[in-house]
Protein backbone atom coordinates (compact mmCIF):
# COMPACT_ATOMS: atom_id res chain seq x y z
CA UNK A 1 0.00 0.00 0.00
CA UNK A 2 1.59 3.54 -0.97
CA UNK A 3 1.52 6.90 0.84
CA UNK A 4 -2.09 8.26 -0.25
CA UNK A 5 -1.73 11.47 0.62
CA UNK A 6 0.67 14.24 1.15
CA UNK A 7 4.42 13.33 3.11
CA UNK A 8 4.80 13.52 6.66
CA UNK A 9 6.42 17.19 6.41
CA UNK A 10 3.93 18.49 4.34
CA UNK A 11 1.15 17.33 6.50
CA UNK A 12 2.83 18.43 9.60
CA UNK A 13 2.33 22.03 8.35
CA UNK A 14 -0.68 21.50 6.50
CA UNK A 15 -3.21 23.80 7.96
CA UNK A 16 -5.94 24.96 5.22
CA UNK A 17 -8.07 27.30 5.74
CA UNK A 18 -12.14 25.60 6.50
CA UNK A 19 -14.70 27.49 5.99
CA UNK A 20 -16.68 28.73 9.96
CA UNK A 21 -19.93 30.30 10.15
CA UNK A 22 -20.30 33.16 12.04
CA UNK A 23 -23.04 31.63 13.93
CA UNK A 24 -21.04 28.27 14.73
CA UNK A 25 -21.21 29.23 18.19
CA UNK A 26 -25.00 29.81 18.09
CA UNK A 27 -26.43 27.13 16.21
CA UNK A 28 -24.26 24.44 18.22
CA UNK A 29 -25.05 25.88 21.57
CA UNK A 30 -28.80 26.27 20.76
CA UNK A 31 -28.86 22.61 19.87
CA UNK A 32 -27.41 21.31 22.94
CA UNK A 33 -29.79 23.30 25.09
CA UNK A 34 -32.60 22.36 23.31
CA UNK A 35 -31.71 18.39 23.09
CA UNK A 36 -30.86 19.10 27.43
CA UNK A 37 -34.63 20.70 27.27
CA UNK A 38 -36.86 18.16 25.90
CA UNK A 39 -36.67 15.89 28.72
CA UNK A 40 -36.39 11.90 29.07
CA UNK A 41 -34.84 9.59 31.81
CA UNK A 42 -31.78 8.01 31.66
CA UNK A 43 -32.12 4.19 32.45
CA UNK A 44 -29.56 1.59 33.60
CA UNK A 45 -29.75 -2.15 33.61
CA UNK A 46 -28.09 -4.96 33.69
CA UNK A 47 -26.77 -6.46 31.22
CA UNK A 48 -27.10 -10.16 29.84
CA UNK A 49 -23.19 -11.35 29.19
CA UNK A 50 -20.77 -14.33 30.30
CA UNK A 51 -18.24 -11.46 31.35
CA UNK A 52 -18.68 -12.04 35.65
CA UNK A 53 -15.65 -10.27 36.52
CA UNK A 54 -16.66 -6.79 35.15
CA UNK A 55 -19.75 -5.01 35.94
CA UNK A 56 -21.46 -4.48 32.62
CA UNK A 57 -25.40 -2.60 32.50
CA UNK A 58 -27.23 -1.31 29.60
CA UNK A 59 -27.49 1.95 30.09
CA UNK A 60 -30.59 4.34 27.73
CA UNK A 61 -30.19 8.17 27.95
CA UNK A 62 -32.01 10.74 26.02
CA UNK A 63 -30.13 12.57 23.15
CA UNK A 64 -31.04 14.86 20.12
CA UNK A 65 -34.97 15.53 20.69
CA UNK A 66 -34.73 13.70 24.01
CA UNK A 67 -35.01 10.51 21.51
CA UNK A 68 -33.40 6.80 22.73
CA UNK A 69 -29.99 6.29 22.60
CA UNK A 70 -28.33 3.06 23.90
CA UNK A 71 -25.38 2.47 25.17
CA UNK A 72 -22.90 -0.18 27.39
CA UNK A 73 -21.67 0.48 30.55
CA UNK A 74 -18.46 -1.55 32.08
CA UNK A 75 -17.10 -0.95 34.91
CA UNK A 76 -14.56 -2.92 37.33
CA UNK A 77 -16.61 -4.83 39.64
CA UNK A 78 -14.95 -4.27 43.29
CA UNK A 79 -14.19 -0.27 43.19
CA UNK A 80 -15.58 1.91 46.52
CA UNK A 81 -14.92 5.45 45.21
CA UNK A 82 -15.96 7.21 41.87
CA UNK A 83 -13.75 5.99 38.90
CA UNK A 84 -12.69 8.41 35.86
CA UNK A 85 -14.80 7.54 32.40
CA UNK A 86 -14.52 6.93 28.97
CA UNK A 87 -17.10 7.60 26.68
CA UNK A 88 -16.65 6.13 23.39
CA UNK A 89 -18.12 6.08 20.22
CA UNK A 90 -18.37 3.78 17.06
CA UNK A 91 -16.74 3.70 13.63
CA UNK A 92 -19.11 4.45 10.57
CA UNK A 93 -22.05 1.83 10.15
CA UNK A 94 -20.82 0.06 13.51
CA UNK A 95 -23.39 -0.64 16.39
CA UNK A 96 -22.35 -1.08 19.75
CA UNK A 97 -21.91 -4.80 19.65
CA UNK A 98 -22.67 -7.28 22.14
CA UNK A 99 -22.54 -6.74 26.21
CA UNK A 100 -19.00 -7.11 26.93
CA UNK A 101 -17.32 -7.11 23.38
CA UNK A 102 -15.68 -4.10 24.48
CA UNK A 103 -13.94 -4.34 27.50
CA UNK A 104 -10.38 -2.81 27.52
CA UNK A 105 -10.75 0.35 29.09
CA UNK A 106 -13.26 -0.98 32.22
CA UNK A 107 -10.23 -3.30 32.65
CA UNK A 108 -7.97 -0.99 32.91
CA UNK A 109 -9.62 0.89 35.49
CA UNK A 110 -12.22 3.25 34.09
CA UNK A 111 -16.01 3.76 33.79
CA UNK A 112 -16.83 2.68 30.36
CA UNK A 113 -19.85 4.30 28.25
CA UNK A 114 -19.67 3.12 24.24
CA UNK A 115 -22.64 4.50 22.77
CA UNK A 116 -24.53 3.32 19.78
CA UNK A 117 -24.54 5.15 16.97
CA UNK A 118 -28.15 6.09 15.72
CA UNK A 119 -29.47 4.62 12.44
CA UNK A 120 -26.21 2.66 12.15
CA UNK A 121 -24.87 -0.57 13.21
CA UNK A 122 -25.44 -3.01 10.16
CA UNK A 123 -22.47 -2.76 8.42
CA UNK A 124 -20.27 -4.71 10.03
CA UNK A 125 -19.59 -5.77 13.81
CA UNK A 126 -22.19 -7.59 15.66
CA UNK A 127 -25.26 -4.88 15.25
CA UNK A 128 -26.72 -1.67 16.75
CA UNK A 129 -29.93 -0.99 18.34
CA UNK A 130 -30.44 2.81 18.07
CA UNK A 131 -32.71 3.88 15.84
CA UNK A 132 -32.86 7.62 13.78
CA UNK A 133 -36.81 8.57 13.41
CA UNK A 134 -35.86 11.33 10.73
CA UNK A 135 -36.03 11.27 7.40
CA UNK A 136 -33.85 12.97 4.58
CA UNK A 137 -34.40 14.07 1.46
CA UNK A 138 -32.21 13.06 -1.68
CA UNK A 139 -29.09 11.38 -0.40
CA UNK A 140 -26.17 9.02 -2.02
CA UNK A 141 -26.27 5.56 -0.17
CA UNK A 142 -25.00 5.91 3.61
CA UNK A 143 -25.10 8.79 6.16
CA UNK A 144 -22.66 11.63 4.70
CA UNK A 145 -25.64 13.55 2.61
CA UNK A 146 -29.10 12.89 4.72
CA UNK A 147 -30.29 16.44 5.17
CA UNK A 148 -27.18 17.69 3.41
CA UNK A 149 -29.45 20.92 2.25
CA UNK A 150 -29.47 22.45 5.91
CA UNK A 151 -27.34 21.64 8.84
CA UNK A 152 -30.00 22.00 11.22
CA UNK A 153 -31.82 18.61 9.31
CA UNK A 154 -28.38 17.06 8.94
CA UNK A 155 -27.77 13.15 10.09
CA UNK A 156 -24.06 14.36 11.93
CA UNK A 157 -26.12 17.08 14.23
CA UNK A 158 -28.23 14.34 15.59
CA UNK A 159 -25.25 12.05 16.17
CA UNK A 160 -22.82 15.27 17.95
CA UNK A 161 -25.74 15.80 19.86
CA UNK A 162 -25.94 12.35 20.91
CA UNK A 163 -22.63 12.10 21.45
CA UNK A 164 -22.60 15.21 24.14
CA UNK A 165 -25.52 13.88 25.93
CA UNK A 166 -23.59 10.53 26.16
CA UNK A 167 -21.49 12.47 28.09
CA UNK A 168 -24.32 14.19 30.47
CA UNK A 169 -25.25 10.85 30.95
CA UNK A 170 -21.95 9.65 31.80
CA UNK A 171 -21.36 12.50 34.59
CA UNK A 172 -24.75 11.85 36.06
CA UNK A 173 -23.81 8.48 36.97
CA UNK A 174 -23.19 7.72 40.68
CA UNK A 175 -19.93 5.58 40.69
CA UNK A 176 -18.17 8.23 37.67
CA UNK A 177 -15.67 10.76 39.16
CA UNK A 178 -17.69 13.81 36.76
CA UNK A 179 -14.32 16.22 36.82
CA UNK A 180 -12.48 12.94 35.38
CA UNK A 181 -14.27 11.96 31.41
CA UNK A 182 -12.92 11.52 28.18
CA UNK A 183 -14.00 11.04 25.06
CA UNK A 184 -12.30 8.68 22.13
CA UNK A 185 -13.34 6.50 19.17
CA UNK A 186 -12.15 5.59 15.88
CA UNK A 187 -11.98 6.72 12.43
CA UNK A 188 -16.25 7.76 12.67
CA UNK A 189 -15.92 7.29 16.66
CA UNK A 190 -12.58 9.77 16.28
CA UNK A 191 -15.19 12.80 14.61
CA UNK A 192 -17.49 12.32 16.83
CA UNK A 193 -15.50 12.58 19.80
CA UNK A 194 -13.71 15.77 18.44
CA UNK A 195 -17.10 16.87 18.45
CA UNK A 196 -18.01 15.74 21.61
CA UNK A 197 -14.45 17.57 22.59
CA UNK A 198 -15.73 21.16 21.52
CA UNK A 199 -19.34 20.90 23.13
CA UNK A 200 -19.03 18.88 26.12
CA UNK A 201 -17.26 19.57 29.66
CA UNK A 202 -14.66 16.77 29.10
CA UNK A 203 -11.22 16.49 30.38
CA UNK A 204 -9.30 14.51 27.50
CA UNK A 205 -9.77 13.81 23.84
CA UNK A 206 -8.17 10.95 22.15
CA UNK A 207 -9.44 10.78 18.47
CA UNK A 208 -8.07 7.59 16.44
CA UNK A 209 -7.51 8.16 12.66
CA UNK A 210 -10.32 10.15 13.06
CA UNK A 211 -13.11 11.16 9.95
CA UNK A 212 -15.38 13.59 9.60
CA UNK A 213 -12.66 16.54 9.19
CA UNK A 214 -12.03 18.94 6.13
CA UNK A 215 -14.68 17.43 4.01
CA UNK A 216 -13.92 19.43 1.03
CA UNK A 217 -9.97 18.20 0.88
CA UNK A 218 -11.62 14.59 1.82
CA UNK A 219 -14.42 14.74 -0.83
CA UNK A 220 -11.85 15.62 -3.66
CA UNK A 221 -8.65 13.15 -2.57
CA UNK A 222 -9.99 9.92 -1.08
CA UNK A 223 -9.12 6.99 -2.77
CA UNK A 224 -12.55 5.23 -0.63
CA UNK A 225 -14.60 5.44 2.03
CA UNK A 226 -17.75 7.30 2.95
CA UNK A 227 -16.03 10.67 1.90
CA UNK A 228 -16.93 9.46 -1.53
CA UNK A 229 -20.72 9.67 -0.73
CA UNK A 230 -19.91 13.52 -0.83
CA UNK A 231 -18.24 13.15 -4.32
CA UNK A 232 -21.10 10.93 -5.48
CA UNK A 233 -23.63 13.01 -4.61
CA UNK A 234 -21.95 16.34 -5.96
CA UNK A 235 -21.67 14.33 -9.64
CA UNK A 236 -25.68 14.02 -9.48
CA UNK A 237 -26.29 17.39 -7.77
CA UNK A 238 -23.93 19.26 -9.99
CA UNK A 239 -25.60 22.67 -8.62
CA UNK A 240 -25.24 22.17 -5.30
CA UNK A 241 -21.34 22.48 -4.33
CA UNK A 242 -21.56 25.17 -2.02
CA UNK A 243 -24.80 24.43 -0.31
CA UNK A 244 -23.50 21.18 0.75
CA UNK A 245 -20.34 22.43 2.01
CA UNK A 246 -21.82 25.38 3.60
CA UNK A 247 -24.41 22.42 5.42
CA UNK A 248 -20.72 20.81 5.95
CA UNK A 249 -18.75 23.63 7.75
CA UNK A 250 -20.87 23.50 11.02
CA UNK A 251 -20.08 19.46 11.22
CA UNK A 252 -16.34 20.06 10.27
CA UNK A 253 -13.99 18.25 12.74
CA UNK A 254 -11.60 21.25 11.98
CA UNK A 255 -14.45 23.89 13.18
CA UNK A 256 -14.46 21.66 16.42
CA UNK A 257 -10.45 21.16 16.97
CA UNK A 258 -10.38 24.94 17.35
CA UNK A 259 -12.14 25.11 20.12
CA UNK A 260 -10.95 21.81 22.08
CA UNK A 261 -8.74 23.02 25.13
CA UNK A 262 -8.69 19.49 26.74
CA UNK A 263 -5.58 17.75 26.60
CA UNK A 264 -5.95 15.86 23.10
CA UNK A 265 -3.67 12.65 21.92
CA UNK A 266 -4.69 12.23 17.96
CA UNK A 267 -3.68 9.29 15.92
CA UNK A 268 -3.33 8.94 11.83
CA UNK A 269 -2.13 6.36 9.61
CA UNK A 270 -0.31 7.47 6.51
CA UNK A 271 -1.16 4.86 3.99
CA UNK A 272 -4.96 5.23 5.28
CA UNK A 273 -6.84 4.60 1.78
CA UNK A 274 -10.43 5.77 4.30
CA UNK A 275 -9.18 8.85 5.84
CA UNK A 276 -6.84 10.75 3.85
CA UNK A 277 -4.29 11.89 6.71
CA UNK A 278 -4.54 15.63 5.59
CA UNK A 279 -7.70 15.63 6.47
CA UNK A 280 -6.76 14.30 10.00
CA UNK A 281 -3.87 16.79 10.01
CA UNK A 282 -6.50 19.79 9.14
CA UNK A 283 -7.91 18.95 12.53
CA UNK A 284 -4.91 18.63 14.84
CA UNK A 285 -3.04 21.52 13.06
CA UNK A 286 -6.06 23.57 14.04
CA UNK A 287 -6.15 22.08 17.59
CA UNK A 288 -6.85 24.75 20.43
CA UNK A 289 -4.99 22.69 22.87
CA UNK A 290 -2.03 23.40 24.49
CA UNK A 291 -1.26 20.00 25.79
CA UNK A 292 -1.36 18.02 22.58
CA UNK A 293 0.57 15.33 20.65
CA UNK A 294 -0.24 12.83 17.52
CA UNK A 295 0.99 9.42 16.57
CA UNK A 296 1.72 8.61 13.23
CA UNK A 297 1.61 4.96 11.70
CA UNK A 298 3.41 5.64 8.29
CA UNK A 299 2.78 2.05 7.06
CA UNK A 300 -0.39 1.27 8.17
CA UNK A 301 -4.01 1.54 6.29
CA UNK A 302 -6.91 2.78 8.45
CA UNK A 303 -6.18 0.49 10.94
CA UNK A 304 -4.08 2.33 12.03
CA UNK A 305 -2.28 1.35 15.64
CA UNK A 306 -5.00 -0.82 16.87
CA UNK A 307 -4.38 -2.46 20.36
CA UNK A 308 -0.77 -0.80 20.21
CA UNK A 309 -1.99 2.81 20.14
CA UNK A 310 -4.55 1.82 23.00
CA UNK A 311 -1.53 0.74 25.16
CA UNK A 312 -0.25 4.48 23.91
CA UNK A 313 -3.99 6.01 24.75
CA UNK A 314 -4.51 3.65 28.16
CA UNK A 315 -0.71 5.37 29.32
CA UNK A 316 -0.67 8.65 28.36
CA UNK A 317 -4.46 9.23 29.66
CA UNK A 318 -3.61 7.97 32.85
CA UNK A 319 -1.31 10.49 33.60
CA UNK A 320 -4.49 13.02 32.98
CA UNK A 321 -7.45 11.80 34.55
Amino acid sequence: MPLTDLALPELLAFRPEVAEPDDFDTFWAGTIAEARSAGGEATLVPASTAVTQLIVEDLTFPGFAGEPVRAWVSRPREADVPLPAVVQYQGYNGGRGLAGENVQWALAGYVHVFMDTRGQGSGWGTGGVTADPHGSGPAAAGFMTRGIHDPRAHYYRRVFTDAVRAVDAARALPFVDADRIAVTGGSQGGGIALAAGALADVQAVLPDVAFLCAYRRGAEVAIGGPFQELATYLSVHRDQVETVFRTLSYLDGVNFARRIQAPSLFSVALMDSVVPPSTTFAAYNHLAAEDRAIEVYAFNDHEGGQFAHWQKQAEWLASRI
